[in-house]
């Protein structure tokens, strides 16, 4: 990949020095080495671990929420009159009913902490008209059960280190709004010195990409809120409330991320007082209203439909000629020469340059023209003209 030699261009000399093969093979291994370090340093930061986590925190929860389904779905078959809205204790309850040795009260209780609830479930446990498992199918569905259960084990350990790390490299951040929400817009940024440098409506709307190019796009509503909205007092705002609070918010946020890249200083409760402030009187003044326009709806000028106009007529086109008693050149007797109707003082023969000619007869309809005639047999052409 590399040349055996290398030429170093010395400043102010125009000539190269060729250097040998172990310079070049030094020089390249400080290359190397100068490389590595600027990736570990790059990467020296826990914010990109954060970003990691909080990742596998999201596809996880959707995972576990599509294995929750299929469990409920499957062991349906086997129990339907069992009803859980809890998927761990779900996942819980097909262990013990499918297990001969904890299949009894006591199992159930270890699960269940309501009494009266742990005999409604035994009881229908006992004569449910679901399917009879057998021997292979228990062992796949306590498998599929057991795996419910480590991935909650796994997202409660992501959930604990999200929110420790969130906490210590986004105090302000996670303080001001939460840490999960705190780590996802850093996820959305790419790092905390890119959204640090973000502006307010930027930060209001991360999460909500493909809205706004829609919006770009086909012209559709724009977007208010992207992550933010999972916060309660935004989601739980009035509707026409929604959108303000939500700049309220990204403007907070906003200070406060810049706080903890730059300063370092923990002003979250400062923030937190002046953010309250803000959307109590956003809500005392109530949504915004439109001053009335100066015209109706429906009178527009930009909306009203063109009126019918007369068409003007067009400088190009010839008028039709109103009927009088001079005729058009076709219609001439004495200038076309053609058969003239009869009058009162004359044969009615006009004057006229052949007979082959017919009143009415266009130029090119003329049958008087040599060029007209087909040629005979023997080659010349026939009719009044023959050459």
């Amino acid at each position: 990949m590399f040349p055996k030699d290398i030429i170093c261009f010395v400043p102010n000399i125009n000539k190269g020095i060729r250097l040998p093969k172990t310079s070049f093979e030094q020089a390249r291994a400080a290359m190397l080495k100068n490389a590595k370090e600027g990736i570990r340093s790059a990467y020296a930061s826990e914010e990109y671990a954060l970003i990691q986590a909080i990742n596998a925190y999201l596809e996880i929860s959707k995972a576990y929420n599509l294995s929750f389904e299929r469990l409920t779905e499957w062991y349906g078959i086997y129990f339907p009159e069992l009803k859980v809205g809890n998927p761990r204790t779900l996942a819980d309850l097909a262990l013990v009913l499918n297990d001969p040795e904890k299949m009894n009260r006591e199992g159930i209780v270890s699960v269940l902490k309501d009494e009266k609830r742990v005999d409604e479930v035994f009881t229908r446990a006992v004569s449910t008209i679901g399917r009879h498992m057998s021997d292979r199918e228990r062992v796949a569905v306590l498998r599929f059960a057991q795996l419910s259960n480590e991935l909650v084990s796994t997202l409660d350990i992501l959930d604990a280190y999200i929110k420790k790390v969130s906490t210590e490299i986004m105090p302000n951040t996670a303080c001001l709004t939460d840490e999960k929400i705190a780590a996802e817009l850093l996820s959305k940024a790419g790092s905390l010195e890119r959204l640090a440098i973000l502006p307010a409506s930027t930060i209001q709307l991360l999460g909500a990409e493909k809205s706004l190019f829609k919006h770009l796009k086909f012209g559709s509503k724009p977007p208010k809120y992207g992550l933010i909205f999972k916060m309660p007092e935004i989601s739980g705002a009035p509707k026409d409330l929604r959108g303000r609070i939500a700049r309220i918010y990204a403007a907070k946020i906003s200070i406060a991320l810049k706080s903890d890249y730059f300063t370092k200083n923990f002003i979250a409760e400062k923030l937190k007082t002046d953010l309250k402030e803000s959307i109590e009187r956003a809500k005392k003044s109530g949504p915004r209203r439109r001053e009335r326009r100066p015209w109706p709806r429906e009178s527009r000028p930009w909306n009203r439909e063109p009126e019918q106009q007369a068409a003007e007529p067009k400088q190009w086109v010839r008028e039709s000629r109103p009927q009088s008693s001079r005729p058009m050149p076709w219609e001439s007797d004495s200038r076309r020469g053609m058969r003239g109707p009869r009058t009162e003082g004359g044969s009615g023969q006009g004057h006229h340059k052949s007979d082959n000619q017919v009143r009415g007869a266009k130029p090119w309809e003329r049958k008087s023209r040599p060029w007209m005639h087909k040629p005979g047999q023997d080659g010349r052409r026939r009719g009044k003209h023959k050459a």
